[in-house]
């Protein structure tokens, strides 16, 4: 018997589903633009773009089974972490240059790490899986911070 419930671990799960995690990029993508950082806002754009690049081939290849279902293939790596580690790391990268405070970081990676816990306790992953997505995504992240930095500050002015 599970000691966390499925119904909490299947949430924790569904926080890195496309249509729960893409969007929170692309608010932060669009914002970004917005402050006049295009370059940042591109690099993260193309970083969630380039995951399914990473990830489908190595489920194809490794042809893992997961842990409840052995007759199945595909766990290796894990899809659902690579895209909550890019959506919201990436977001986070975005934002945190206006913010100036460490709350978008923090929220991106307990966002992060919940999914991945969801993913292990629901028992639709191995914890392989999901460490091998945080660390095929790590170089991705790398690129988005690296075009966070080189962009031009902010060329919008609050009014505050």
């Amino acid at each position: 018997m599970r000691s966390v419930p499925d119904s909490v671990t299947e949430r924790l799960s569904d926080l890195g589903n496309v249509p729960v995690a893409v969007p929170v990029l692309v608010l932060a993508v669009a914002y970004a633009a917005w402050r006049g950082r295009r370059r940042a806002a591109g690099a993260a754009a193309l970083a969630m773009a380039l995951v399914p690049a990473l990830v489908i081939p190595f489920k194809q290849w490794t042809a893992r089974p997961g842990p409840l279902e052995p007759w199945a293939a595909g766990y290796f790596p894990s899809g659902h972490t690579a895209t909550a580690a890019v959506a919201y790391v990436g977001a986070a990268l975005l934002v945190r240059p206006y913010t100036r405070r460490a709350w978008p970081t923090a929220a991106a990676l307990v966002l992060t790490a919940a999914t991945a816990v969801g993913l292990v306790l629901r028992g639709w992953h191995w914890p392989l899986d999901v460490l091998s997505s945080l660390l095929m995504c790590t170089p991705l992240l790398l690129g988005v911070r690296w075009a966070v930095r080189l962009s031009p500050r902010s060329t919008r002015r609050s009014s505050g």
